[in-house]
């Protein structure tokens, strides 16, 4: 077999760390990863549309939860990390990471926009010996149907002349144990060359690398990894409506099941799921599927139970007041946080915008309190500002619900000023209730 020089060449230059890496997209995936490629002494360019984004990175301050402004700032200082808003000297870059967001249209339909401009803009600059990696959550054959004749469209051949892999992320916000770095990475190439060098370049800054044998079954293994925890999640909160219907308490159920030692994993029941992941990627299966003529029925069932579970927190508050002989319309309702996840501030896709959207249109009169999210954005575009968690603020709620369920919250202290309790996460376990009435869900 020949020897391939542009695989030579960029070996080299990626084992003696001169490969210069760019990195489209600074959000929750792309600056941590940049971050890691930096600390292994990579120069990286971050590409972001959003001017505020690359001005704040480039004076080393971070706005993502998972990268501190002190890890940051020396990177910068250093000349490891840089940003733009725009894609000039793609061409000059030895690898091309692109993690830009894969959000889903009304429909619920795929919508790659953000990808597809992305590509438009690096394409007319690649070069041969490059690499190309897409991050970005997507369809299984995206890779391969969509950005592989764009990028040979100029001459240049994928596993020959350029090199093209697909490795999906794996954030999880404000995990304290996983990050970017001790979070094995899978990688799958459009060739087996191509492979080699994406494993090869993550392997630098990432502990384990799982080389996969297709860009395809790298695309399929983020989307089951994110369809088997929708799917148990919307099992669970089907659970909890059976419970709810047999006069049963689901939190105890899942407790003893959890006591086998095999063949049981806990999922919880909850308002809901959010996040940038759970709430969207089965989504892009099931979508791929109806285009081959299969029904993904197990996605679509659990997307209509998780997508169901804001009306009924809604529900259960209405029933809580009405037993207080008060009405919905008119009544004060604390809602505490709005993150979609406990300790983070990401408020992506987060049940709690849905709750309280729904009891406002109900006539409600609804506050919040977030420690790590002072502001919400409405359906309308119009902010909306948090309230302070006092006695006083506690106390003149009709219901307090508990929709997220911080560590930092005081729940005893909660349980003690509040005159009614909706506990959608089970956060008040071992709290007296005392005075006050607690629900959950």
């Amino acid at each position: 077999m020949a020897v391939n020089s542009g695989f030579v060449t960029l070996e080299r230059r990626i084992k003696d760390r001169t490969a210069r890496i760019g990195i489209v997209g600074l959000g929750y995936v792309g600056l941590p990863l940049a971050v890691e490629f930096a600390q292994a002494g990579f120069r990286v360019v971050g590409i972001d549309v959003d001017e505020r984004k690359a001005r704040a990175v480039n004076a080393g301050t971070s706005y993502i939860e998972d990268v501190a402004t002190a890890t940051l700032k020396p990177l910068v200082r250093d000349g490891l990390i840089r940003a733009q808003s725009n894609y000039s000297g793609c061409g000059k870059l030895d690898a091309i990471i692109i993690a830009v967001p894969t959000p889903l249209r009304k429909t619920k339909d795929p919508d790659i926009s953000y990808i597809v401009a992305s590509l438009d803009a690096i394409a007319p600059q690649i070069r041969a010996g490059q690499l190309v990696i897409l991050e970005s959550t997507t369809y299984p054959g995206t890779t391969e149907e969509v950005l592989r004749p764009v990028l040979e469209a100029g001459g240049l051949l994928v596993g020959r002349d350029i090199f093209l892999a697909f490795s999906p992320e794996r954030v999880d916000p404000g995990n304290k144990l996983y990050q970017t770095k001790n979070t094995p990475k899978v990688v799958g190439g459009s060739t087996p060359l191509c492979t080699k060098a994406a494993a090869l370049l993550y392997g630098q800054a990432i502990d384990h690398i799982h080389p996969v044998t297709s860009t395809q079954s790298a695309e399929m293994i983020k989307l089951l990894e994110n369809t088997f925890r929708a799917v148990n999640i919307g099992l669970v909160n089907e659970l909890a409506l059976m419970c709810e219907k047999l006069g049963l308490d689901v939190w105890e159920v899942i407790d003893g099941a959890a006591t086998k030692p095999f063949g049981f994993m806990r999922f919880y029941p909850g308002p809901g799921i959010g996040g940038h992941c759970i709430p969207l990627d089965p989504h892009y299966l099931a979508w791929k599927l109806r285009t081959l003529n299969y029904s993904a029925r197990f996605i679509e069932l659990a997307s209509e139970i998780n997508g169901h579970m804001p009306e009924v927190v809604v529900r259960r508050a209405t029933e809580i007041l009405n037993e207080a002989k008060r009405s919905v319309k008119g009544a004060k309702i604390f809602v505490l946080g709005v993150a979609y996840k406990k300790d983070t501030g990401d408020t992506r896709e987060s049940p709690a915008l849905d709750v309280i959207r729904l009891l406002q249109d109900s006539g409600a009169i609804v506050s919040f309190h977030d420690p790590y999210s002072n502001a919400i954005r409405g359906e309308d575009g119009r902010i909306e500002k948090g309230s302070a968690l006092t006695p006083r603020t506690l106390k003149a709620a009709d219901l307090v619900v508990i929709v997220t369920d911080h560590a930092v919250f005081d729940y005893g202290a909660i349980v003690k000023s509040a005159r009614r309790v909706l506990d959608t996460r089970n956060a008040t376990r071992g709290v007296k209730s005392g005075r006050s009435k607690i629900v959950k869900l």
